[in-house]
């Protein structure tokens, strides 16, 4: 057995609780059942970042609903033990002799979790020209407006607010705006 090496497989979990089976199998392998066939169960995270009560937040979510990832090695009982954790649906790939991660997805899947902020701001804040938003920060807070381009690269807007009666140009970050 000492010739099996440890690999990386996922877990199917019921969605929300994929933070039950973690702490159910860091539980077993604490306790000496799974110890030394599995060495790390892991939850793949990733940075959001959201504006509460017009400041900026970074709050960490999971990344891919229902999938548990675990690096084990599959002897005897250990597929059976992992299959059939609590709110555990299986492994995805097969039953006790399920497919393995390659080392290239494993490094890929887990590094999603640092993130760049751009990559953020694409993906949760989308606005398009013509939309009305709300300015919620800076200089002209509480004035409303339409958008009339978007710079996806540098995550800016110009929105056009009216001043004195007259359209004024703004360019804001994604993050200074709301939509109506």
């Amino acid at each position: 057995m000492a010739d099996i090496e440890m690999k990386w497989y996922v877990l199917r979990a019921v969605s929300g609780k994929e933070a039950k089976v973690k702490e159910y199998i860091d539980a077993e392998i604490n306790n000496g059942s799974l110890g030394g066939f599995v060495s790390q169960v892991v939850i793949p995270t990733e940075k959001v970042a959201k504006v509460v009560g017009g400041k900026r937040v970074i709050k960490e979510r999971i990344a891919m609903t229902g999938y548990v990832f675990v690096e084990a090695k599959l002897v005897g009982e250990i597929a059976h033990t992992l299959r059939n954790t609590p709110n555990c649906l299986g492994f995805l790939g097969g039953l006790d002799h399920p497919d393995s991660l390659s080392e290239s997805d494993v490094r890929r899947i887990l590094g999603e979790g640092e993130s760049v902020e751009e990559e953020i701001t694409d993906i949760l804040i989308p606005y398009s020209a013509g939309e009305n938003v709300k300015v919620i920060d800076g200089p002209f807070s509480g004035f409303n407006g339409v958008i009339e381009s978007v710079n996806q690269e540098k995550a800016t807007l110009v929105v056009s607010v009216k001043v004195f009666g007259r359209p004024t140009p703004l360019t804001l970050g994604f993050m200074q705006v709301e939509k109506e």
